[in-house]
C-alpha cells in the first residue's frame, strides 16, 4: 500500500484492496474537520474546512533547498516535490513546527523509485537463509492464546520480516547494493557476518542442529506432546534425540516427539528470558562484535531498521492492536533474527509464524483463528509477492514497503490514526 497526499486535489490517497474497512467511516485526530471513508479499496482523506496554518506553504519547502541538504540519494527533482507535498500536508493541517518533516526522513535515504512499489527480479524468499538438509515435518498444534487481549484487542498487524523490517537477504545477495549504490563487497561481507552470527545463535541456544528437519510453524506446534517435567537438571546433549533423529524407526515415535517438545519448551524460555537482554545471552566475547555489526549494517541501510521499529513501537504502545510476524524463515532462525536486530520486544514469541512448509495464506488463516474475524480487522505490510496475494485471498489490507518512504508514510498514518 502506498500512501500520497494531492496538493492540487487536497486528499490523501492510499491503496487498500478492499478489505472489511468498506463502506466505513472513521473520523480524523481532529474530530469534527474531516472523515476517512473506504471507496471500492481505496483510502480517502478529505474534506478540511480550515487552515490554521495558511501562513506555510509547499513553495516553502522547495526543491534546491532539500536538494542542497544531503538527499542526494533521491533523483532530480524528487526531493522538493515530495517534501513540499507532505510539509503542506502537515503545515496546514497538523503542527506548523517546520523541522518535523526533517526528523521525519532518513539521514540518507538513497533510494532510486521511492513513490512507486518495486518488483526486485529474481527475488529469493528469506528462507534461504536456512542450511536445509531435507524434508521437515509439520505438526499442528492447537491456537495459542492471544496473550491476554481477548476482548479488547481490535487490528491485528502481520508483518513480513526480511526486507520488510529488516535488510538481511538482500545484504547477503548483493541485490541492496546494487539498488541502493554501495559498496557491493562490504555489504555482502556484513551480511555474511550476520548470518553467522544467527546461526551460532541458532545452533547454541536453540537446538537448530538438533531441530532444523523437523522445524515447526509456531513454538507451540508441538507442546501437545509435553509431559511437563521439570527441565532444570535435563541434560539435552545427552538425551539420545539426535540418534532418534538418525534411527527412521524412532523418529515421530512418542518418545521422540517429548523430547522435540521438549526443546521447543526449552526455546520459548531463553526467548523470554533474553529478549531484551540479548548480550546477555550470546555472551561478552560477541557482545561487541554483534553490537559494531548492528551499527554498520543500520549505517549502511540508512536507518531501514530505526523507521521500522519506530511503526512497531507505535503499534506496540497501542492497548487494542497486537505486532504478528509471519515470515518464509524457518522458525528457530527466524527467533535468532529477532533477537540479534532488536525485536524481541515488540514480537512475543507466540506472535512469530513460519511460513517456509505451510506458505503465508495458511499462516493468516491460523492468525484469524487465533484472534477471531468478529472483532478484529488485520493489515498486512511486506515487500514480496507471497504476503501480498495471501493478503488479497484473505480480503485484508496490504500495505507494500518497497523504500525508506513507504516506511515513513506507515509512521505517519498510524501516527495520525489512520491506521
Amino acid at each position: 500500500m502506498t500512501a500520497t497526499y494531492n496538493p492540487q486535489s487536497g486528499s490523501y490517497n492510499s491503496s487498500f484492496y478492499a478489505s472489511p474497512y468498506a463502506s466505513t467511516t472513521y473520523p480524523l485526530p481532529n474530530g469534527n474537520r474531516s472523515t476517512c471513508k473506504v471507496n471500492n479499496g481505496y483510502l480517502n482523506y478529505s474534506g478540511y474546512q480550515q487552515n490554521p496554518y495558511s501562513s506555510y506553504t509547499a513553495s516553502s519547502y522547495n526543491a534546491q533547498n532539500y536538494d542542497q541538504q544531503g538527499y542526494s540519494g533521491y533523483p532530480a527533482g524528487y526531493a522538493g516535490q515530495q517534501v513540499a507535498a507532505v510539509a503542506s500536508y502537515y503545515q496546514q493541517y497538523y503542527q506548523p513546527n517546520a523541522q518535523y518533516l526533517q526528523h521525519s526522513l532518513p539521514d540518507s535515504p538513497a533510494t532510486s523509485e521511492p513513490t512507486s512499489p518495486v518488483k526486485l527480479e529474481n527475488r529469493r524468499t528469506d528462507n534461504k537463509v536456512g542450511r536445509g538438509r531435507g524434508r521437515r515435518m509439520t505438526q499442528a498444534g492447537p491456537p495459542s492464546p492471544s496473550s491476554g487481549l481477548d476482548g479488547q484487542l481490535e487490528r491485528v498487524f502481520i508483518w513480513d520480516l526480511d526486507e520488510t523490517i529488516i535488510i538481511f537477504h538482500s545484504l547477503l545477495t548483493g541485490s541492496y547494493a546494487t539498488k541502493y549504490n554501495k559498496d557491493s563487497q562490504s555489504v555482502v561481507q556484513l551480511g555474511y557476518k550476520m548470518e553467522t552470527l544467527i546461526f551460532d545463535l541458532a545452533d547454541a541456544h536453540f537446538f537448530f542442529n538438533d531441530v532444523e528437519d523437523c522445524d515447526q510453524v509456531h513454538i507451540d506446534d508441538v507442546s501437545s506432546d509435553d509431559n511437563g517435567q521439570d527441565l532444570s537438571g535435563y541434560n539435552f546433549s545427552t538425551d539420545g534425540f539426535s540418534s532418534c533423529v538418525a534411527s527412521s524407526g524412532l523418529r515421530g515415535g512418542v518418545d521422540w516427539m517429548r523430547k522435540l517438545a521438549f526443546r521447543y519448551r526449552k526455546m520459548r524460555e531463553t526467548y523470554n528470558n533474553y529478549r531484551a537482554s540479548v548480550g546477555g545471552l550470546i555472551g561478552p566475547s560477541k557482545r561487541e562484535q554483534w553490537l559494531t555489526l548492528r551499527s554498520e549494517i543500520e549505517a549502511v541501510t540508512d536507518n531501514w531498521l530505526t523507521l521500522a521499529t519506530k511503526c512497531l513501537n507505535h503499534i506496540h504502545a497501542r492497548d487494542n492492536c497486537v505486532n504478528v510476524m509471519v515470515t518464509t524463515t524457518q522458525l528457530v532462525p527466524a527467533l535468532a533474527k529477532t533477537l540479534l536486530f532488536g525485536l524481541g520486544n515488540v514480537f512475543p514469541v507466540e506472535n512469530i509464524y513460519s511460513a517456509s512448509k505451510i506458505g503465508k495464506e495458511s499462516c493468516f488463516e491460523r492468525i484469524v483463528t487465533r484472534f477471531g474475524r468478529t472483532k478484529c480487522t488485520y493489515v498486512v505490510i511486506g515487500d514480496g509477492q507471497d504476503e501480498e496475494a495471501a493478503a488479497k485471498q484473505m480480503n485484508f489490507p496490504f500495505w507494500r514497503v518497497s523504500s525508506h518512504t513507504d516506511l515513513i508514510s506507515l509512521y505517519n498514518a498510524l501516527d495520525m490514526g489512520f491506521l
